[in-house]
């Protein structure tokens, strides 16, 4: 599948609440008016990155997030979109980059391809499996 090709398996969700259920573990409410997803079990400190994000505060983003830039800048290619799935009970990550060439890197967890999305403001797509009808709806 080419990258900008649609995947009906995959729906595109907004982040409506990012938040910790406890000093250790984020959690992340993805929700529109039909569907809703829950994705926890990360670590509170991806939970506050992606929140600061989300505030538009990037000015000292993480490391790793820093790499991920540099690369892309270096490489002259740029993430465009990440996929979120359930494999062996966890949350993984297929991350999609543009430019030069296209490239897909598969399997990373989930809650780094949700922060860099979220620094980046590229679309997050999750698997339609996952979600729930919003019982509000």
């Amino acid at each position: 599948m080419k990258i900008d090709e649609v995947d009906t398996d995959y729906e595109t969700v907004k982040i409506d609440k990012v938040g910790t259920l406890d000093p250790f573990t984020g959690a992340i409410l993805f929700k529109d008016e039909k569907v809703e997803f829950v994705m926890s079990g990360f670590s509170s400190e991806v939970a506050g990155f992606i929140s600061d994000f989300l505030e538009g505060k990037r000015e000292s983003p993480p490391t790793i997030y820093r790499l991920v830039e540099q690369i892309c800048e270096e490489n002259e290619i740029f993430l465009v979109k990440v996929k979120v799935y359930e494999s062996g009970g966890i949350f993984r990550a297929n991350l999609y980059f543009t430019g030069k060439k296209d490239m897909m890197f598969r399997n990373f967890r989930a809650s780094d391809a949700i922060a860099l999305a979220t620094y980046y403001n590229i679309p997050i797509l999750v698997r339609k499996s996952l979600l729930k009808k919003n019982q509000n709806k």
